[in-house]
């Protein structure tokens, strides 16, 4: 219900200050499971999203997203996002389990591969999580591709301006293999990756954001 009360609230305000446009919509089930796979530009992507999109999504944040800045915080919580401990192996699981469970109750589940922002808008090597559901569940991946939602919300700031953004969301994709193979979660990532990839335009680094992130000093 309280899902249902933000996106009320939240979705016009997401139309008057970011002007979405929006190509392959069409491609959202109206029912059923399904992975909506996003490059990762901003803070605000994983707000953005559920309160662009008519059905309900639950997206995956990392923890520091909850803590950090006081407006993504308190977007998170209200748009019911889970959050992670990316330095706890655990914790990744049990969001996993849980992100499953919702899967096999037919919701749509969000989660960035890349597992953190991209520091200079390129796109980077996804983690392997998104695999595993993907596997683990058989529901379909649709990647996605954000562009200019960093102009909303750019690093540093604490209150969102208004930016034009696009969302472009691809045909499903549907994968074979064991969710148990690290081969198999392995390509699939990558494939899924080549998928985003080619919706966004950006450049591929075949290297996680946060290794890169720490070799360079940033945060």
């Amino acid at each position: 219900m309280l899902y249902e009360v933000v996106k009320f609230a939240a979705s016009p305000l997401a139309q008057v200050m970011c002007r979405p446009h929006i190509t392959g919509a069409v491609n959202v089930p109206r029912k059923g499971p399904a992975i909506l796979a996003a490059n990762h530009l901003s803070v605000l992507d994983s707000f953005l999203l559920p309160a662009l999109l008519p059905r309900h999504v639950t997206f995956v944040a990392k923890n520091e997203y909850f803590s950090g800045n006081p407006v993504s915080g308190w977007f998170m919580r209200l748009g019911g996002s889970l959050p992670i401990d990316r330095d706890s192996a655990h914790a990744a699981q049990t969001m996993l389990d849980s992100a499953a469970d919702l899967l096999e109750q037919g919701e749509l589940f969000g989660i960035h591969p890349e597992g953190t922002r991209s520091p200079d808008g390129r796109l980077y090597r996804g983690k392997i999580g998104v695999a595993w559901l993907a596997l683990k569940t058989g529901a379909p991946v649709l990647p996605v591709a954000l562009s200019g939602t960093e102009k909303v919300l750019p690093v540093g700031a604490k209150v969102p301006r208004p930016a034009r953004i696009g969302i472009a969301i691809g045909a499903p994709l549907r994968f074979e293999g064991d969710h148990r193979n690290a081969r198999d979660r392995r390509r699939v990532t990558d494939e899924i990756m080549a998928g985003i990839q080619k919706l966004s335009g950006q450049e591929y680094v075949p290297a996680y954001a946060a290794s890169f992130k720490t070799s360079s000093g940033m945060s």
